[in-house]
């Protein structure tokens, strides 16, 4: 279900933020040592050259694509039309396929069509072991996940999660057993897709994993596909206290889907990307947008190719943590007009490797400021969700949300009080009250004299030190107030090196 690339980036303290006003998945069950769990594989693509010399904890920096297989998705929304139905996994690694991130499910490998192994129900799944092989040849790697959307599994203790880690690693991983689904085939690490069951003891599970992986031969994996609301109900602990190597944003059948990019009260990349750098125990962990590869993948969140471009070209743009796109799922993508490959395409054009930080373009933050929804402002890069004066924060109830990562001072905006001038007419116009609300460009009398508001207001004294109101001169009291609004203004005067655009 992913098709992703991922890219070392450098690491940041700060964002720009702006103030505004999944199919489920259905897995083939695994019965053996813990019958409870559901397993699935997926494949992951990364170049050969680049796992020799990956950096611990890393993915391959020059690829974004990943997608899932094994579901046969297309075939399940158009029963009919066979001859664009799932293909064997083989045939997406021969034709470079991006979508390398698999899903070996209830279609694929189950006791009915494989049999099991003498005396379990456990499904003998060798022969795509020379699949999964040819995968790993071209540079694939074949990781095994667990979960799903129907799986509500779970651990019961530390020691449960301890032995069935141990499970793992030797039937499908670097250890042995007779009892191996996949044959000789060696998979290259682990997914968890827990979207149900409680996440007791499975940071445990990784790290027992980590540790069964730390002396072997060769690099094994560790991911993770949360849902993209954060905290993830079912992960969020586990990912704060345990190492992934990326995470797989579930940004679709969610309030935070692609189709809520456009709403800073929705669209929330910016609060994953600082979890990435400042909370999870791994800073180099990156962080994939899932997507549907066409509108029968998902019940919502699918955006047209050239949207989807736009997106992930922003964000590989904006955010340091950011690694690629996760399609669900390679059917659909094949048959949906290459969509894998119209994806892949562009950020291959955006730039493979490395990270530049924005220059912070958004006026920096000032404390006491009224900012109304939609103000775009520079601190750690925000914009307002709504009317805010709440310092900007990564958190899902913050006032702000972050749009992008950025470097520099944000754009000075100073406001000078013009001197006053003697004479004028205040007719109409009425005295500032106390308990009044003023939006931009409203006029009012104070002390004898004509004040125009820069934005929304109430409370703030004309000439007082909050600076919302313009002294327009001296004139003879009037009595009513006309209210017209125009583009707020923001006084600043200071920013950080790294920073964040946010908006509200």
């Amino acid at each position: 279900m992913y098709m992703n690339r991922m890219l070392p980036f450098p690491h940041g303290t700060e964002r720009q933020y702006k103030v505004s006003p999944k199919l489920p998945r259905y897995p083939w069950l695994c019965s053996g040592p813990d019958s409870s769990w559901v397993i699935k594989m997926h494949l992951l693509a990364l170049l050969v050259s680049s796992l020799v010399a990956l950096p611990s904890l890393a993915f391959d920096n020059s690829r974004y694509d990943n997608t899932y297989w094994g579901q046969n998705s297309y075939g399940a929304a158009h029963g009919t039309d066979t001859a664009n139905f799932q293909k064997r996994l083989s045939f997406y690694c021969n034709v470079s396929f991006i979508a390398s991130h698999s899903q070996i499910l209830l279609q694929i490998c189950n006791p009915t069509d494989n049999g099991t192994f003498p005396g379990t129900n456990l499904a003998n799944c060798a022969s795509l072991a020379p699949d999964i092989a040819s995968c790993q040849a071209k540079g694939k790697i074949v990781t095994l996940s667990l979960g799903g959307a129907t799986g509500s599994v779970g651990f019961q203790s530390d020691s449960q999660a301890s032995t069935f880690a141990q499970t793992i690693w030797d039937m499908f991983l670097g250890g042995s057993s007779s009892t191996r689904p996949f044959g000789s085939a060696v998979l290259d690490g682990i997914d968890l897709d827990i979207e149900g069951g409680g996440s007791t003891s499975y940071a445990t599970f990784v790290n027992k994993i980590r540790s069964l992986a730390s002396g072997a031969s060769k690099k094994y994996y560790v991911t993770a596909a949360p849902q993209c609301v954060f905290p993830d109900g079912a992960l969020g602990g586990v990912l704060n206290s345990a190492v992934f190597d990326a995470i797989y944003g579930t940004f679709y059948n969610n309030p935070c889907g692609l189709q809520a990019f456009d709403s800073a009260n929705g669209w929330n990349f910016g609060i994953w990307d600082n979890w990435a750098r400042v909370t999870s125990p791994n800073k180099n962990v990156k962080v994939y947008i899932g997507a549907p590869a066409s509108s029968t993948a998902s019940g919502s969140g699918f955006v047209s190719i050239d949207t989807l471009r736009s997106i992930s070209t922003q964000m590989r743009k904006s955010f340091p943590s950011f690694g690629g796109v996760m399609l669900w799922d390679a059917s659909q993508a094949y048959a949906n007009n290459r969509y894998d490959s119209a994806i892949k395409n562009s950020l291959v054009a955006a730039g493979g490797t490395g990270f530049t930080f924005p220059s912070c373009s958004a006026p920096a933050f000032v404390a006491g400021t009224n900012y109304p929804g939609g103000s775009k402002v520079s601190f750690g890069g925000c914009v307002a969700k709504w009317f805010a004066t709440a310092q900007p924060a990564n958190n899902p109830n913050s006032d702000w949300s972050s749009i992008s990562a950025c470097t520099g001072a944000g754009t000075p905006t100073t406001t000078t009080n013009p001197t006053s001038t003697p004479g004028g007419s205040c007719a109409g116009v009425a005295a500032w009250s106390s308990t009044a609300v003023y939006t931009g460009g409203a006029q009012v009398v104070y002390s004898s004299h004509l004040w125009t508001a820069q934005w929304w207001t109430q409370g703030d004294t004309p000439g007082g030190t909050v600076g919302v109101w313009v002294d327009k001169g001296t004139c003879a009291a009037g009595k009513h107030a006309a209210e017209t609004s125009h583009a707020p203004h923001a006084t600043a005067t200071s920013s950080t090196t790294r920073s964040r655009f946010f908006r509200n």
